[in-house]
């Protein structure tokens, strides 16, 4: 069970997707200037690298290497279609914001990652680990930065004002504002990293 925790531990700090790995950036930063934008998102990408996961983890050795990438995006295009309609039906202003993201999760680096390195050498158990893991680390930094971009640039909180239109900085709504607020979560997960490895007395 210890093994299982520290697999799933690993992708919320120590292997966190985007703070760490740095993989995925470009609809990450795209999409956070709206809190509902990045949960909306995270959890589509958290939903998607589970069943994937699970998936190719299931059938690992009943597929080819030859044929493993086309196999691993087949799978994977199946469960963000499943999403992408599924936005759509329930949720269609959030996708209609998401636009062409939700599709593009497809070719996502995060995923495609996981499941070529993790899950087709991997457990069932243990890559469902690893999916939750990576899949909420990508959630939580998604949701924080996006609520500091909406609050700050935007001065507002799921659509209800906070702050003022004249307190606004409408800096953190644009691009550089992203990269700016990004670079503050690498300092600060850095710092909780640093942290637990002076409690635990490893290595951060």
């Amino acid at each position: 069970m210890k093994n299982y925790w520290t697999i799933f531990t690993n992708g919320l700090v120590k292997e966190n997707p985007l703070l760490v790995l740095m993989i995925g950036l470009c609809s990450s930063l795209a999409v956070t200037t709206s809190f509902s934008n990045g949960l909306g998102m995270g959890l589509a990408m958290t939903f998607v690298l589970l069943m994937s996961e699970i998936i190719i983890s299931l059938f690992r050795k009943l597929i080819p290497d030859s044929i493993r990438i086309p196999v691993f995006i087949i799978v994977i295009a199946t469960f963000v279609t499943i999403v992408d309609l599924l936005m759509q039906a329930y949720v269609p202003a959030l996708a209609k914001s998401l636009g062409v993201f939700i599709p593009l999760i497809v070719v996502n680096c995060i995923i495609m990652g996981r499941v070529e390195s993790f899950a087709s050498k991997r457990t069932v158990v243990e890559a469902a680990f690893d999916a939750l893991g990576m899949g909420l680390g990508y959630l939580w930094v998604l949701c924080g930065i996006s609520i500091v971009r909406e609050l700050l640039g935007g001065g507002t909180f799921l659509g209800m004002e906070v702050i003022p239109e004249a307190y606004r900085i409408g800096f953190f709504s644009g691009a550089p504002g992203g990269f700016f607020v990004f670079g503050v979560f690498i300092s600060l997960n850095m710092l909780l990293k640093n942290v637990i490895a002076k409690k635990s007395g490893g290595a951060a």
